[in-house]
């Protein structure tokens, strides 16, 4: 049985990055937190930092491997009897290569998490929360998803996915009068290990490779702003790096006479 008393915000990938600055953002609002990530080192830092904050909060810590899908139901339902007020779908990688060059076991395991995984977790959340009132479902998704970059197409195909998916699932729920609100994160080039990652370096440098770029915190902070408007999408501008909120991006056949806003 949930017990609704007590309140939590999930965050996966929360060992670094922005998953990492957004869970400390969140307990400096005083939110009980669910982190997710395969590097228990990480997480328990994370869960130290956390403690010299708010020391009365309850950061639980969950160890999971999101590149299998199959995980993603068995952690769901270890979480039944925890009232999730947030779920921020965080996990996912990037990989840079052409698609005639791309490593197909890296791009598979970029799938699985990037799409079917946050898919599972979207579908079980609103499931079990959409009549919930005050709930959040928030996609970290990319800038990449809304346009396409050299040398990236795999990888932005992906996020196009997720921005597609959640500003769709956005209307649907608004249409049906749910209690719960899907929003999606679209940051540009912020520095954290996704500059590794993605082109299979072991230092990456932001600096020589980028005129402007984020920080973790600064993302976690632009999360926040979404987390806190009416609007569905928090979107960096490639050109300034401003960031706006938007009702939507994707025309939506479902209100023709409505533009895009």
């Amino acid at each position: 049985m949930t017990n609704t008393h007590k309140k939590y915000t999930v965050i996966t990938g929360a060992s670094s990055g922005i998953g990492y600055a957004t869970a400390i953002a969140f307990a400096k609002r005083n939110k009980n937190l669910i982190v997710i990530a395969r590097r228990q080192e990480n997480l328990a830092l994370l869960q130290q930092e956390i403690a010299k904050i708010s020391p009365a909060l309850e950061v639980i810590i969950k160890l999971c491997d999101l590149s299998q899908p199959t995980n993603a139901y068995s952690l769901f339902n270890d979480l039944d009897s925890y009232f999730i007020e947030t779920w921020i779908n965080n996990a996912g990688f990037g990989h840079y290569g052409s698609v005639s060059d791309q490593d197909l076991g890296k791009i598979e395991s970029m799938l699985h998490l990037n799409i079917e995984v946050l898919t599972i977790f979207s579908t079980l959340y609103v499931r079990k929360y959409q009549n919930e009132s005050g709930t959040q479902l928030i996609n970290i998704s990319s800038r990449g998803g809304y346009t396409l970059v050299p040398n990236a197409v795999t990888y932005c195909a992906t996020k196009f996915y997720v921005n597609a998916f959640t500003e769709g699932l956005a209307q649907e729920l608004k249409q049906a009068n749910a209690q719960l609100t899907a929003k999606v994160l679209a940051p540009a080039a912020t520095k954290t290990e996704f500059g590794e990652k993605a082109n299979n370096v072991s230092n990456y440098n932001y600096d020589a490779s980028f005129t402007k770029y984020h920080t973790a915190k600064q993302m976690a902070d632009f999360l926040l702003a979404l987390y806190d408007s009416n609007k569905v999408i928090g979107e960096i501008n490639t050109k300034d790096f401003s960031f706006s909120l938007k009702d939507r991006i994707f025309p939506y056949s479902g209100n023709p006479s409505e533009n895009q806003k």
